[in-house]
């Protein structure tokens, strides 16, 4: 909990069924917290206020942000996480035949 919540998050890559789309998060910053509500701030206002939960024995995080547009509605799902550690996350989903990867950077 410690680690998610303690500081800003930034998408430093994101693909999508092979294609780069991490240029769409540029200006992103999220904001985790211990009450599993998460920002969605963009160049400094917030933009989306959503949810989260992690499973630290599946290695899952499901995220929602609610009356999401693209591109923040690609992150709604369970995420499972392949690598992380204080400073980073990177985990994939896959949705019918879309995987998608993306990496989470502290800031």
């Amino acid at each position: 909990m410690k680690a998610m919540t303690d500081g800003q998050w930034a998408i430093t890559s994101f693909i999508s069924d092979g294609s780069n789309i991490t240029n769409d998060f540029s200006g992103y910053r999220f904001q985790y917290f211990d009450n599993y509500t998460v920002d969605a701030i963009k160049n400094g206002t917030v933009e989306n206020t959503g949810n989260w939960d992690g499973d630290v024995y599946t290695m899952n995080i499901v995220a929602n942000f609610p009356n999401a547009t693209d591109p923040l509605l690609l992150l709604n799902g369970t995420w499972h996480i392949t690598d992380n550690s204080w400073t980073y996350v990177e985990a994939t989903m896959t949705t019918g035949t879309n995987t998608k990867s993306l990496r989470l950077d502290k800031q």
